[in-house]
C-alpha cells in the first residue's frame, strides 16, 4: 500500500508547479486575479486556475507587439483581406468553415 502511495505521490509531484506571477486576490474557489505587466493591460486579468500553465523560459520565444490603433469607441480599423483558400470541415453534427488569408 505504501509503495502504491509513494508511486502516486511521485507521479503527482512531477506535474505540480509553482505560480511565478503575482496573484492579487482570489475571487472564487478556483478563480484568481493576477497582476499583468503594463503592456498586457488590454487583457482580461481574471483566470480560472486550469487555464494557467507553467512557462519554461526559452530565448527563441520572442513576441513582437503590433502597432494597433484603438479608436475612442474601442474599435479597430481593419483593411481588406485577401482570401487565399477556403475549406469546410465536416464534424459529426456541424460544419466548420476555415479560410486562409493574406
Amino acid at each position: 500500500m505504501r509503495a502504491t502511495q509513494s508511486r502516486q505521490k511521485s507521479y503527482a509531484d512531477k506535474r505540480r508547479w509553482l505560480l511565478e506571477f503575482e496573484i492579487t486576490h482570489r475571487i472564487g474557489p478556483a478563480v484568481y486575479e493576477i497582476a499583468l505587466p503594463p503592456h498586457f493591460a488590454n487583457l482580461h486579468n481574471v483566470f480560472h486556475y486550469p487555464q494557467l500553465r507553467k512557462y519554461i523560459a526559452d530565448p527563441t520565444h520572442v513576441l513582437e507587439q503590433d502597432d494597433v490603433q484603438v479608436r475612442e469607441d474601442l474599435t479597430v480599423g481593419v483593411g481588406p483581406v485577401i482570401i487565399l483558400d477556403s475549406q469546410v470541415k465536416q464534424l459529426r453534427r456541424k460544419k466548420i468553415q476555415t479560410v486562409k488569408d493574406l
